[in-house]
């Protein structure tokens, strides 16, 4: 098996280390994984005052640190508008961009304007009482994010997620071209039971046609699969990003 580079870019709430177990997975079949955690999801971080540019610049520090090229560059849910970004400023260091139910933006677009407005309505409360922090309530992440995992799974889970900086949802992206229009190959991978978006607002083929041409994988599982069957969503990443 031909060794390929993957950085798995976490979504809000997360950090690289809960993706880990899914990079295990790749790693056992020969390839190579890495699992930064953005600025705005480190323990030090000023939740109020990290934007979504600041996150993305994290990301293409970190590929140039450790001058990585031909990288499948995955994102999840969130980790697909810094993937965007990224891809806008380093194209030359990817070999494809694989989303994972994640967003899609058009130029100037923020994350809010993609979900549906009980969410907003949702996050500025929270925000506005967290010092610029949003944070999801547990019931929630039970019912909508993790809804394939037994009630023990999805309270462990829950306990290792942190508070994200909400300037990333409401900043704009800058990208110079929308991303149908990036010469970078894409992939989109699909959970099918994924609930996190309303199935009538959802993840594909909403957001995934924006990107253009693309590779379409599917995988059963939530929007955290990557807790509830890591062997799948690794199974599922690794053929969105074969070539």
């Amino acid at each position: 098996m031909t060794q390929s580079i993957y950085v798995l870019v976490h979504g809000a709430w997360h950090t690289g280390a809960e993706l880990e177990p899914v990079a295990e997975h790749l790693r056992a079949r020969g390839h190579r994984v890495m699992c930064p955690t953005l600025a705005g999801n480190r323990p030090e971080d000023d939740r109020s005052s990290i934007g979504l540019e600041d996150a993305a610049q994290s990301l293409v520090s970190f590929i140039d640190e450790h001058d990585l090229n031909d990288v499948r560059l995955v994102g999840h849910s969130y980790g697909g508008m810094v993937i965007s970004r990224a891809a806008d400023l380093r194209p030359g260091r990817l070999a494809r961009l694989v989303y994972v139910n994640a967003f899609v933006p058009d130029p100037g677009e923020a994350l809010n304007d993609l979900v549906p407005p009980h969410y907003v309505e949702l996050f500025d409360a929270i925000a506005s009482q967290n010092n610029g922090a949003v944070m999801l309530p547990f019931q929630v992440w039970r019912e909508a994010f993790i809804n394939d995992a037994a009630l023990d799974l999805a309270t462990q889970a829950y306990e290792k997620l942190n508070p994200h900086p909400y300037r990333t949802f409401q900043d704009g992206i800058v990208l110079s071209q929308p991303m149908a229009a990036s010469p970078v190959p894409k992939s989109y991978v699909n959970c099918r039971e994924d609930t996190a978006l309303p199935h009538s607002y959802g993840w594909h083929p909403r957001l995934s046609e924006k990107l253009g041409l693309f590779r379409y994988v599917e995988c059963s599982g939530s929007h955290e699969v990557w807790f509830t069957d890591p062997q799948a969503i690794a199974g599922a990443i690794e053929k969105a990003g074969r070539d």
